[in-house]
């Protein structure tokens, strides 16, 4: 399916310049953006993926991960095919890349309307667009997430957060959630690893919170290459500059797709990352990837005490009144039932 796209400017000689994300391409006549999925045709640029589902799963919200919004709830998790980065450590590559590597755009035909349905069929809390990049299929997210709203739905971003202010502008006002991956403090990295810039992926994450979007952020730790202390200590102070309350996940990496050659995140840096971001002031910091240790549980950010127990992604139990902590009566940060 497809459907004219939005936020883009019509250039003289058929050419179009795509607003949506930071790459803001250049796209002639009969070529697509960097992205593989977004084509100008005779002038008119058009997402090519409206209404193509490549994934759907009912998956816990802890999953994503947020861990601080309607923990233990289920969240409809969707996707369609493409990605506006070119990561060599991507876990999903075999949906995200192929329409920049074979130019094919695959998936099942599914309506806003029947996302929603379903995500109300099968209980979910929430929708989540994630998997890909969500800011891709951004006009079937955006369709989505408005009568998502109507139904009293949450909607969250699993994104790499390079998008345009316009866009963010664009969704907030039915975005509720977003985790947004910082891989890096370094710009050759994102350069080198990602094909993209770190400054846009900032200042997103500034944006969003200004908007009153609830953020988390994760890090993939990878040995090596963005673990070095001084790194670490530039990412938590920046994360702790958007506010304390913020989330941080730390993940472990393991060998993937092109980067089969550098071995999985030893768990003592995944300790010291946590250490890191503790001692930069950061309420809530979360490992990832490394389940049945203490640094998966929420505790609270004044008394100390368990708020939240999980392992992996279930929700073993949780010691909150309301959505306070049960026995110092500390608010917890985040979205919950009864907020």
């Amino acid at each position: 399916m497809i459907q004219e796209a939005m936020l883009y400017e019509k250039l003289p000689e058929s050419r179009v310049q795509c607003h949506l994300c930071a790459h803001q391409c250049k796209i002639i006549p009969s070529k697509r953006g960097l992205c593989g999925v977004r084509e100008n045709k005779g002038g008119i640029l058009y997402s090519l993926v409206y209404g193509l589902l490549i994934a759907e799963n009912v998956d816990p919200i802890e999953k994503k991960p947020l861990f601080h919004v309607y923990p233990g709830s289920r969240s409809f998790s969707i996707a369609t095919v493409g990605c506006n980065f070119t990561c060599v450590f991507c876990q999903n590559h075999d949906i995200s890349q192929t329409p920049r590597e074979t130019l094919d755009i695959s998936g099942q035909p599914v309506s806003p309307l029947d996302i929603v349905e379903r995500a109300i069929r099968t209980e979910s809390k929430s929708i989540s667009y994630t998997y890909t990049e969500p800011t891709i299929y951004f006009e079937y997210a955006y369709d989505i997430a408005k009568l998502a709203r109507e139904r009293q739905l949450k909607n969250a971003f699993v994104t790499n957060g390079f998008m345009t202010v316009r866009a963010i502008d664009r969704i907030a006002p039915y975005l509720d959630a977003a985790n947004v991956d910082l891989k890096s403090f370094r710009d050759d990295f994102y350069k080198n690893r990602c094909g993209a810039r770190l400054q846009p992926v900032l200042d997103s994450l500034k944006n969003m919170k200004e908007r009153g979007i609830w953020v988390e952020v994760t890090t993939l730790l990878i040995p090596g290459l963005n673990d070095r202390e001084e790194e670490l200590q530039q990412i938590a102070g920046f994360i702790s500059s958007l506010g304390r309350e913020t989330p941080w996940h730390i993940s472990r990496f393991y060998p993937r797709y092109k980067m089969n050659d550098i071995p999985a995140t030893n768990i003592a840096a995944i300790q010291r990352a946590s250490e890191i971001g503790k001692a930069a002031g950061l309420k809530y910091v979360y490992s990832g990837n490394v389940p049945g240790n203490q640094s998966e549980n929420t505790f609270c950010s004044h008394c100390g005490g368990l708020l939240i127990e999980r392992y992996g992604y279930t929700v073993r139990q949780m010691h909150l009144k309301g959505s306070a902590c049960s026995t110092c009566e500390t608010p917890l940060d985040g979205i919950f039932q009864n907020s």
